[in-house]
């Protein structure tokens, strides 16, 4: 398989890959290449942080006074940020690469947030066990967990009044897309979903005598239906394997949509609605390998951090600090902006984001200072091209490089050949003229200025 192919392949569904493992991969076939990726995801391992003192409470071991329920929101908050640095660390180090992607996908499909690090621990583990599976198993996992029955009020659903949140994000933004329904197939479908809850644990529970056991009408369909039934009538509709398959062309392939490869893509995911074959074919096809498929994705706040990563291992010595750069960047994990989740593309580059982008590779790894006075103020770019190497304003980042795990995986590698790994994106005529002009002796230096380049941005 050619390397630059591998490259493409490793960037779509991992995080980059380093020289080492792309001089194996190359001398094996594609489909072989693809098979290793997929076999070596077929484990599940559980992302967990120490949540004893708080499940304590929710077992209801310790008493809950006010006073009790303040420090548990606190310690709450905590672990949360901790969680947070250990999805990150995941991201990084896992061998389970692509499960480890596709839970980053559909964290912002099945968009959730919540309070309570227990419940939004348990979300983040059911997105990474289902993360290749079963579609229609996934969405009712995804339906009965207690972080989105709290977030889309289907705790608030009983049959006496109706909450329609769940039912209408459902359609609108999980399965079918907007204008693929009607507000009867709402307010029917919301009443199917009646007693969906959960203990204090975050295990599900349905409330039976808050169910409405009437018939409602879901689709031309009449029937005493449950939300288990309103699901699969859904994935009766073959919009829904489109609309999914739409959400994964975008972020695997390429931002503008193919309207025969989106096609081709629905006829195999209708099948079975089987996540692993849909991505086996998508990675298996010519056109996944196109030109204009390369190096044409604008990555996201934490493809562009976790990246860097993988190039050069850093550690955050007040994890803090990591959450305020994905912040400052505009995709902060666990905390999502709304329901619908980050637009992506173009969306993650502005005025102030592009600055940062740009100098987070000397901030990180050539301990550079950045601006926390200035930053997102109308006026930031100029602000953080002034300030953000000036001691006076700015906060130094305290940050460990392992500079010698990039020693050693580019051990073989010429300095005039770096950007081969580092960058996947084609040079512009100035970007070429720039690194000509380079005095290439650190590769530590070149690197760093590699990653500089707007070209960096893309994969």
């Amino acid at each position: 398989m050619k390397a630059k192919h591998i490259q493409h392949l490793y960037w779509r569904a991992g995080f980059g890959i380093l020289p080492n493992q792309v001089e194996v991969l190359s001398k094996l076939k594609k489909e072989d290449v693809i098979r290793n990726l997929f076999e070596s995801s077929k484990n599940v391992t559980a992302l967990k942080v120490d949540t004893a003192e708080i499940d304590a409470v929710l077992n209801g071991e310790t008493k809950r006074s006010s006073e009790d329920l303040k420090k548990l929101q606190k310690l709450s908050r905590e672990k949360t940020i901790e969680l947070n640095v250990a999805w990150v660390d995941r991201l990084v180090n896992s061998s389970e690469l692509l499960r480890e992607k596709m839970t980053l996908f559909w964290a912002n499909v099945f968009v959730c947030e919540d309070n309570n690090v227990v419940y939004i621990q348990q979300f983040n583990n059911m997105l990474r066990q289902h993360a290749l599976g079963n579609f229609k198993d996934f969405v009712n996992a995804v339906a009965k967990e207690a972080a989105m029955t709290k977030y889309l009020n289907t705790k608030q659903n009983k049959k006496q009044k109706p909450n329609e949140n769940f039912a209408r994000e459902l359609m609108e933004l999980f399965t079918l897309g907007e204008g693929h329904y009607t507000e009867n197939d709402i307010k029917e479908s919301a009443k199917a979903f009646t007693g969906y809850g959960h203990n204090l644990n975050g295990e599900f529970v349905f409330r039976r005598f808050a169910h409405d056991t009437t018939d409602k009408t879901f689709f031309g369909k009449t029937g005493s239906f449950k939300g288990e039934d309103i699901i699969d009538i859904i994935l009766e509709q073959k919009q829904c394997a489109k609309f999914i398959c739409e959400k994964i062309y975008r972020y695997f392939v390429n931002g503008v949509l193919d309207e025969a490869h989106i096609n081709q893509m629905a006829d195999v995911f209708y099948k079975d609605y089987h996540i692993e074959s849909l991505m086996r074919f998508v990675f298996s096809q010519e056109w996944f390998y196109n030109e204009e498929n390369i190096g044409t994705k604008i990555k996201s706040p934490i493809e562009l951090l976790v990246g860097m990563n993988v190039l050069v291992p850093i550690k955050f010595n007040n994890p803090k600090q990591l959450l305020y750069i994905q912040k400052q960047l505009g995709q902060t994990l666990l905390d999502p902006p709304n329901v619908a989740g980050w637009k992506g593309g173009k969306n993650w580059i502005d005025s102030n984001t592009i600055v940062l982008r740009l100098k987070l590779p000397s901030i990180l790894l050539n301990d550079a200072y950045i601006s926390k006075m200035e930053l997102g103020e109308s006026d930031g770019m100029m602000a953080t091209k002034k300030s953000a190497f000036k001691n006076t304003y700015g906060k130094k980042f305290k940050i460990e490089h392992n500079w010698e795990a990039f020693n050693k995986n580019f051990k073989d590698v010429d300095v005039k050949d770096l950007q081969d790994y580092i960058l996947l994106s084609d040079l512009n005529l100035e970007a070429r003229h720039y690194l000509k002009s380079l005095n290439k002796v650190s590769k530590h230096e070149y690197c760093i200025q590699l990653m500089s380049l707007p070209e960096y941005q893309m994969c």
